[in-house]
């Protein structure tokens, strides 16, 4: 058995400024963006209430987007199960994996992280 659930929002930008792309959405969304949490310079998490999703600026090459984390105490076997519902694997990242569903939108699977995950997840045999 393994749990999975929505993580959250990344917000896909094409930019060579993500500053001012966070600050956008920061005010756009109402959420202060989170400062020095990304060593890499790709990412700006925005400081979401505590019952709302996870949210991401993210630096990208690709054109901009918006995309979706599901966070999982398995990504094996979240992969498998999401494969086995139409899904594809486009390959790993770091220590997740890029999918694409079955309509085309690329989703991330990714390691759990939120607060309350083993209490809020889906368990799936």
């Amino acid at each position: 058995m393994h749990k999975s659930r929505l993580l959250g929002f990344i917000i896909d930008c094409n930019t060579d400024d993500l500053t001012a792309a966070a600050e956008f959405w920061s005010k756009a969304l109402g959420a202060p963006a989170k400062r020095g949490t990304d060593s890499s310079g790709c990412y700006v998490a925005l400081d979401m209430l505590p019952d709302e999703p996870h949210v991401e600026v993210q630096k990208v090459e690709h054109a901009s987007r918006v995309h979706l984390d599901i966070e999982s105490d398995d990504i094996e076997a979240e992969i498998a199960r999401l494969e086995a519902l139409g899904a594809r694997r486009i390959g790993p990242v770091q220590d997740w994996c890029v999918m694409e569903a079955p309509t085309g939108q690329r989703f991330c699977v990714v390691p759990a992280e939120s607060i309350g995950f083993e209490d809020k997840a889906n368990a799936w045999e």
